[in-house]
């Protein structure tokens, strides 16, 4: 098991490296001087200079990698120029709301999803099978802001049961909190919920045209007893996979929804940054996005090992 572990550490070491390479590039994939893009026509060449000096873009390119490189691996990821703030307080401030709501989306993907791909593979070709099929091909045609966009009319506008948008952090009480995330978590969770429960439904028939669950069913052995002790039991690779790929991706991928709703996390960072060209925190968001998608599958390749020996053997 330790061996396993270090393994997959040791694997994840280039990965990160390419990652590093492509996050400092960004700065430089910008048509024209960054520091001149980042200041504005109206900036003189003496300001301009300056910010070059502050920057270090005046340095040769391999110099300025291991300077950006060897500050991040400090946490010093920079400055930003417009909020006043270092890059690592703005990623430790804009944080928790992204957190909050990719865990409660992913919960309702999985609250969703488990039991529709459970019912659909033990009655396969049945309606409960068709009406999954239905689900699935609506929650991935479906972007996720039109998804947003109905739940706001339905349960804001028309019920008036919840916020049409806003965040209340965890400290203003557990209720309040999340009054305000499960219209955007639903928005989420839904899309993600389609393509688990279709997952779901797949792993378990692969599961179910096994010879051992023929022979309890020979035995006697009740559908109930097959379907929860044996076929989910050995459905959770493919199915884990999938839960620690959507939650990287709702991690990355919130921009959109939080913009619609108004709440201040990465995704709503990121889209401030780009638009007011601040490269820094551009880089300091990308990175750190890039760097937990990273540790979530890592953390995916370890529950393997756990729910499966065999990956360990391997």
């Amino acid at each position: 098991m330790a061996f396993y572990i270090a393994r997959r550490l040791l694997a994840t070491i280039p990965v990160l490296f390419v990652l590093s390479v492509i996050v400092f590039l960004i700065i430089y994939l910008i048509p024209g001087d960054p520091a001149a893009v980042m200041l504005g026509d109206g900036a003189s060449p003496e300001t301009i200079e300056a910010l070059r000096e502050q920057m270090g873009l005046n340095l040769p390119l391999l110099q300025q990698y291991g300077r950006w490189i060897g500050h991040a691996l400090q946490g010093n990821l920079g400055d930003s120029l417009f909020m006043r703030q270092s890059v690592r307080a703005a990623l430790a401030e804009h944080l928790g709301p992204t957190l909050s709501l990719a865990v409660l989306a992913e919960l309702i993907a999985v609250v969703i999803a488990l039991p529709l791909g459970i019912r659909a593979a033990s009655r396969r070709g049945e309606a409960a099978d068709k009406a999954l099929t239905g689900f699935s091909l609506f929650g991935i045609t479906v972007p996720g802001f039109v998804l947003s966009m109905f739940t706001v009319l339905l349960f804001s506008v028309q019920l008036k049961w919840l916020p049409v948008s806003g965040y209340k952090p965890l400290s203003a009480g557990l209720w309040t909190h999340l009054q305000y995330l499960i219209l955007p978590a639903l928005s989420l969770g839904i899309v993600q919920a389609a393509l688990l429960a279709r997952v779901v439904r797949s792993s378990m028939l692969d599961v179910l045209n096994e010879s051992f669950v023929k022979t309890a069913l020979a035995k006697g052995v009740g559908e109930r007893g097959i379907v929860y002790r044996h076929v989910l039991h050995n459905s959770w690779l493919p199915i884990l996979t999938v839960v620690g790929g959507s939650f990287g991706t709702l991690i990355a991928g919130a921009a959109v929804i939080e913009s619609i709703f108004n709440i201040p996390g990465m995704g709503q960072l990121l889209v401030n940054s780009v638009q007011r060209r601040d490269y820094s925190v551009i880089q300091g968001v990308v990175l750190f996005v890039a760097f937990a998608y990273v540790l979530v599958n890592l953390v995916v390749d370890l529950l393997y090992a756990i729910v499966d020996p065999r990956v360990r053997l391997q």
